[in-house]
């Protein structure tokens, strides 16, 4: 399933791949939210991690996802024909890499780090 996919199913019907727009929106299930952000507003420590570990890919869309209050955030990001959806705890810390596969569900690999 790729990301925009899984985003509709949550509820969000209008994903723009423009992270800077300025509507945000945010949809919430039984325990869970998700609410599009800004590039700019995502924590230094998650901007740092991609400069550094993935360099050459631009971020595509970021979104703060809560469920079980627990607040995570999922950066897509793509490099030519690559995408991957990184996983960071409320603390900008990477906690697993989801893999775009074709027309399959993300696999988990979980950050070793």
């Amino acid at each position: 399933m790729n990301y925009e996919k899984s985003i509709i199913r949550s509820g969000i019907n209008d994903v723009s791949p423009d992270c800077n727009a300025q509507a945000t929106q945010t949809s919430a299930t039984k325990s869970k939210s998700v609410t599009s952000i800004k590039v700019a507003d995502l924590p230094k420590a998650i901007t740092d991690n991609i400069a550094k570990d993935y360099a050459g890919f631009s971020i595509k869309e970021a979104t703060s996802v809560t469920k079980n209050n627990i607040m995570t955030y999922h950066v897509v990001i793509v490099k030519e024909t690559t995408t991957e959806t990184l996983v960071y705890n409320k603390d900008g810390k990477l906690a697993k890499i989801l893999l775009e596969k074709e027309g399959k569900h993300h696999s988990s690999k979980q950050n070793s780090k």
